[in-house]
């Protein structure tokens, strides 16, 4: 049995993860599946970064220490990894003390094997702090190219890599593993970062307290990037013993088949991380691969940028609209089909939900619905006898057999919009195949009937093979097919490198259909999509600060920001433009019983916004109020009704909102100071 090891990126634990970043971690879930069903022993690891002054400040911020913010954002990432059933074998955080040996144990090897290797200095340079990346070596202001920000002056001590060291070594790795990076247009864009030259790389901090202290000298920490691309190995249990590799899961599967990235870290993989594991003398991975961003609204999807989709709120409100576990497959199947892996793609509600209707409820799911249901009407629910081998009914089989190996060949690219193409062909010409043969047809035409049944065995052999070949994809989906064609185990049970045709055993009993993908009214999908999104950004209000009689009893896993006061100062307070507004008209958002639609007069023109107090108030009762608006908010949508700006509210200890009004007279317009 050979051995597979594949990782993600080390998520950054300072925030709730959206589509973007869960765009890898899905991919990987799909390449283990289909590894796995290749025979191979897979090893999947994932995890979360979890130090870094990021973390430090954003903790600061909350009133809260940086263990207790990146142990409740490593709920929320284990909880939604749960949620979209990703089957990973490993799992690390970067807090753990088994990584910290880990990273302690790579330096004094580097150490050991190379004197010169590290060695301490004075940095002076810009850093950014939202993306952990060295900017600049000069003092001068300067923008992060990731994020846009500007970047802020370090100026201390630090340990450095000899980065500068290793240009030659990483070009001459470059020439001799030509697949080292894909896709091939991200590698050129290495290779000539590392030929316009290489500069010396700070690796620790001494500014900050969060972090893996360094080895002999703790008024250091490691550097983020340093800590974080250990994880690879110490997810496996490199450092923990004398002898370094001890493990029997590192000596297994390291190094790793491929690190799957996304394209803003390619040089952190295929500069850094290669240069650190040579001067560690450590075998390098076998291949980085870099695919594109997910745009949301033609951008990298951000928080700063408010242009955010989340997991959550698609897979639970197509469940729900659904009545069945149909989300995390349409997601799946919609990002890995519509988009071009390497390349940027676009994500947007209505395509997922054209994807889902079209393919998934049209094609797949009513090939499945009309197959087994004619089985069940005309034999019984048992399969018929196929046709002799030597008289084939029809070239099923051989298109089958040319749609496994592009499927395969596909896969084994990470071509994966390519390979499930090629898959759904054979899903377009099954159902070609039954419309030109009609077999309703043929069970009520005495002269034709003779064919009925291996036209029928056609036809469900046919979803056999898809049941195998999408189990990776669409994993629910192909078990309840698998379910229903009445085979046992499990789709993933089988072998997609050995699929061929004849599987499916005649006189296998079929179970009653059951729609696989229920089709879905697009528009109230969106909407359901559209407030789930807006609960997530809205967090609910926090529970009352524990006494200390409770402190002892549990907590419960937070799921938004704890109520503690953050500071702002006085310029920051003054960008927030609050009126004195007049409710002109009031009137409830359909489909929701907490939204009300206002019109309000601010004095310079009347505003469109919604507010979430129907429960607390008849449209008749807020007319004609005064009410507080923030007016210089950006524009959104909720429920399909779009809000330019926010009415004020304070809440009661059962949670429903007051609206802030005035006991005196005010003009209509006036600002709040």
């Amino acid at each position: 049995m050979s051995r597979y090891y594949l990782t993600t990126p080390i998520y950054y634990a300072n925030s709730r993860p959206h589509v973007g970043s869960a765009y890898t971690t899905i991919a990987c879930d799909v390449i283990a599946r289909y590894k796995r069903m290749c025979g191979d022993e897979v090893a999947y690891l994932t995890g979360t970064d979890e130090h870094g002054v990021n973390i430090e400040r954003a903790a600061e911020k909350l009133g809260i220490t940086p263990a207790e913010l990146v142990d409740r954002n490593h709920r929320i990432f284990t909880d939604l990894w749960k949620r979209l059933g990703i089957d990973y074998t490993h799992f690390v955080r970067t807090t753990s003390p088994e990584h910290a040996r880990a990273v302690q144990a790579l330096v004094r090897r580097t150490r050991k094997r190379s004197s010169d290797a590290i060695y301490k200095a004075k940095y002076e340079g810009r850093y950014c702090i939202h993306d952990n990346l060295y900017v600049s070596d000069s003092p001068e202001p300067a923008d992060c190219p990731l994020c846009g920000r500007p970047a802020e002056l370090i100026s201390e001590e630090n340990y450095f890599f000899r980065l500068s060291a290793f240009q030659d070594k990483l070009l001459a790795l470059y020439r001799e593993h030509p697949d080292f990076v894909q896709p091939d247009f991200r590698f050129n864009e290495v290779k000539s970062f590392v030929e316009a030259g290489l500069k010396d790389v700070s690796i620790s901090r001494k500014s900050i307290t969060w972090g893996i202290p360094w080895p002999d000298d703790p008024e250091h920490v490691f550097y983020v990037w340093y800590d974080a691309l250990t994880s690879y190995m110490s997810g496996l249990g490199y450092g923990q013993s004398e002898d370094d590799e001890a493990s029997p899961e590192f000596r297994k599967f390291w190094p790793a088949d491929v690190h799957m990235i996304g394209k803003e870290i390619i040089r952190f993989h295929a500069v850094y991380w290669p240069a650190f594991l040579m001067a560690a003398g450590l075998p390098l991975p076998r291949q980085i691969f870099a695919h594109g961003w997910l745009l949301f609204e033609q951008q990298k999807m951000s928080k700063s940028k408010g242009n955010i989709a989340y997991c959550e709120p698609i897979v639970n409100a197509l469940d729900e609209l659904a009545g069945a576990k149909v989300g995390n497959d349409a997601l799946r199947y919609y990002l890995l089909r519509d988009v071009v892996f390497g390349q940027d793609g676009n994500f947007g509600r209505d395509a997922l939900l054209t994807r889902y209707n079209s393919d998934l409820a049209n094609d797949l799911g009513n090939l499945a619905s009309r197959t087994i249901h004619m089985i069940g009407r005309y034999f019984g629910g048992v399969v018929p006898e196929p046709t002799p081998r030597e008289q084939p009914e029809s070239d099923l089989e051989v298109f089958t057999a040319e749609a496994v190996l592009s499927f395969r060949r596909g896969f084994d690219e990470f071509a994966f919009s390519r390979a499930i193409e090629a898959g759904w062909g054979l899903v377009t010409r099954v159902n070609q195949y039954l419309v030109e043969t009609e077999p309703w047809a043929m069970a009520e035409d005495p002269a034709r009937r003779g064919r009925l049944g291996p036209v029928l065995y056609a036809a469900a052999e046919s979803l056999r093979v898809l049941a195998v070949l999408f189990a990776p994809v669409l994993p629910v989906a192909a078990q309840n097919i698998w379910r229903q064609l009445g085979l046992a185990r499990s789709p993933e049970s089988e072998r997609i490198d050995q699929l061929t045709w004849g599987g499916l055993k005649p006189g296998t009993r079929v179970s009653k259909p059951e729609p696989v993908f229920p089709r879905l009214d697009k528009k109230e999908a969106i909407e359901r999509i559209e407030a789930m999104e807006e609960e997530i950004r809205q967090p609910t209000t926090p529970a009352a600060p524990k006494t200390e009689s409770a402190a002892a009893a549990p907590a419960a896993a937070p799921t938004a920001a704890p109520a503690v006061p953050v500071r702002i100062s006085i310029d920051d307070f003054a960008k927030v433009e609050m009126r004195v507004g007049e409710v002109k008209t009031a009137e409830r958002v359909a489909g929701t019983d907490k939204l009300m639609r206002l019109t309000v007069d601010i004095g310079t023109e009347v505003r469109q916004v919604v507010a979430g107090i129907a429960k607390s108030y008849e449209p008749e009762q807020v007319v004609g109020r005064k009410v507080v608006i923030v007016a210089n908010l950006e524009p959104r949508k909720l429920r399909g009704v779009e809000s330019n700006g926010m009415v004020v509210a304070a809440t009661r200890p059962d949670g429903s909102p007051v609206l802030c009004t005035f006991v005196e007279d005010v003009p209509v317009g006036a600002r709040l100071k």
